[in-house]
């Protein structure tokens, strides 16, 4: 923290590792997009695509201007946050593990594919989204960005209602049995 107890260590640690994440992501998710595309796979919701990629982008830059400008602090909580975060981030890689070569950021749907019931998707329908949405309220409930987590995890669970629809509706028109997810 620096003098006015802004936890600015903390903020810069959790947005390197944030930034790695997700660069890294998109080039797995490209990668397998590219090969799930070669082998037939079509893709829906090209148009929401933009609105999460601008959400997720503008997340950081409002936790960082929460913390900077608006003095947000750290709570009594801190540890509860640091858990929810480390199983939100737990319970993704999980998912993203358990659909391999099938995971990416977009909706791809390839006609004949199984549904998948390993891993966390013996639970839950969606553990990926479930991860997220854990993630945009913990991460920065842990720098005492409320606001931020208001915002964020309200247009998150708004965004992921046009999403999940999304993918339903394409794995219904595909007429296979439809994956949790597979973004």
């Amino acid at each position: 923290m620096n003098g006015e107890g802004v936890p600015v260590a903390g903020l810069v640690a959790y947005l390197l590792i944030l930034i790695t994440q997700r660069v890294s992501e998109l080039f797995v998710s490209a990668r397998n997009a590219r090969r799930l595309l070669a082998r037939g796979a079509r893709e829906h919701g090209r148009e929401h695509y933009p609105l999460l990629v601008l959400l997720h982008t503008l997340f950081p830059i409002a936790l960082v201007a929460e913390v900077l400008v608006l003095h947000a602090r750290p709570g009594r909580l801190v540890p509860l946050w640091i858990t929810l975060l480390l199983a939100a981030q737990i319970l993704r890689y999980a998912a993203m593990r358990t659909l391999g070569g099938r995971w990416t950021t977009r909706v791809l749907v390839l006609p004949g594919s199984s549904l998948v019931r390993a891993g966390p998707y013996r639970w839950l329908r969606h553990p990926n989204y479930v991860a997220v949405v854990i993630e945009f309220l913990a991460a920065p409930l842990l720098f005492g960005a409320w606001r931020t987590a208001l915002v964020f995890s309200l247009a998150d669970l708004l965004a992921l209602r046009v999403r999940i629809r999304c993918e339903e509706r394409a794995l219904r028109t595909a007429e296979v049995e439809p994956p949790p997810a597979l973004c």
